[in-house]
């Protein structure tokens, strides 16, 4: 039987909403700090996720739960032929769930480089915490980090660390901030100087607006001024003004964000999966849709695939790597793999993936063109 993955899931009734949160934002002010400067790996600067050269990164996959099963690792590589440029990987701390060693932890690095992605690894243990009893604290999450740091050091133009998925429920959220702000010192504290990543409160989706209003002093806090924000659309982003206004108030501020888990609908109501597939295009932010495959029943339709068979998607899986602004037409591969373009990948006829997805292919035929020659797209019936 399937395991019910309750990634974003709030266990009580959301009320308030986001229009009309007025939230002021305090721009980070101050030099580059020398860790950021000298950073060779992913990190911000001037509110947008780049390379150690400067280009911009934007993130474009999808959430794989490896510490459910471990035995389809498979799967990163199958994300990655999508046209994918980032997998984010879903740990277990051993609180909660079985702790994936650090040996695990390297073998994952491993297929993710392998495959030509960037690996964000986040540990699942803390989801929901301060409302779900069984819940590790964001305290709990870096033990766990520090305890497999051995897999993690030099790896930072390849990896970014979610430190804590979803480490707020609806109850005493306001705590959020005070503890990111900890998180975030004692990772730095202990050597680690990836770019790092922090979930809002309110199981992910922040309507509370908590990290909204409070992401510009977190960022300030970071001694590497290295920290990504990530929201987790579902239900409560149910029209274009919220998933644009939520958005736009990061971009406004100059504070780094991705849209970290999303999809087309949940138990909290329907997502506007379109607006936030097209915000984030139009406003070079990146999206991880959740999840490749392993959802329990009640939420079995986010699978993207049928039974981990990259060969059978579901509507849900043609949408997000095929439809408008989906990942194989707009991710773009790290430059640490030697390009900074388009990662189209070649079809099982030998002929290369279509960078531009449908758009090249206006019979609707299967082949496109582009650079001179016959492409193919992703999923089509040449495919």
């Amino acid at each position: 039987m399937a395991r019910t993955l309750r990634s974003s899931v709030p266990r009580a009734a959301v009320a308030t909403v986001l229009a009309g949160l007025a939230a002021l934002f305090v721009q980070t002010a101050g030099p580059v700090t020398t860790a950021q400067a000298a950073s060779t790996g992913l990190h911000v600067s001037n509110g947008r996720i780049v390379e150690g050269d400067g280009a911009d990164f934007v993130m474009r996959g999808a959430s794989h739960a490896y510490v459910w099963y471990p035995g389809q690792s498979a799967a990163i590589g199958d994300i990655a032929a999508k046209g994918a440029n980032t997998v984010r990987v879903v740990l277990g701390g051993g609180n909660r769930w079985t702790r994936t060693d650090a040996s695990q932890v390297a073998s994952l690095i491993g297929q993710c480089k392998q495959s030509k992605v960037v690996c964000v690894l986040e540990d699942h243990d803390t989801t929901g915490y301060g409302e779900d009893a069984a819940a590790a604290s964001l305290d709990q999450a870096v033990a766990y980090w520090k305890s497999v740091k051995s897999a993690l050091d030099g790896q930072e133009a390849y990896t970014v660390i979610n430190i804590g998925n979803e480490p707020w429920g609806n109850t005493n959220y306001a705590q959020w901030t005070a503890a990111t702000k900890s998180a975030v010192a004692q990772m730095r504290a202990a050597g680690f100087h990836h770019a790092l990543m922090v979930d809002g409160p309110n199981w992910g989706q922040d309507w509370s607006g908590t990290m909204k209003a409070n992401a510009a002093s977190v960022l300030a806090a970071d001694p590497d001024r290295n920290t990504i924000f990530s929201v987790h659309m579902y239900g409560v982003y149910n029209t274009a003004d919220k998933v644009t206004g939520y958005l736009d108030a990061y971009v406004n501020a100059h504070l780094p964000v991705v849209v970290g888990e999303f999809g087309y609908q949940h138990s909290d109501g329907d997502v506007a999966e379109d607006a936030i597939m097209s915000t984030a295009q139009a406003r070079g932010l990146g999206y991880l849709g959740w999840s490749w495959s392993g959802n329990g029943g009640d939420v079995a339709y986010l699978d993207m695939s049928n039974g981990f068979n990259p060969n059978s998607l579901t509507w849900w899986g043609n949408r997000i790597f095929y439809g408008s602004n989906g990942i194989s037409s707009t991710a773009r591969r790290a430059a640490v793999y030697g390009s900074s373009g388009s990662t189209p990948g070649t079809a099982p006829n030998g002929y290369p993936y279509c960078a531009n997805g449908s758009a090249t292919d206006p019979d609707g035929d299967g082949w496109g063109w582009e650079n001179n020659r016959s492409c193919v797209v992703r999923g089509g019936p040449a495919d």
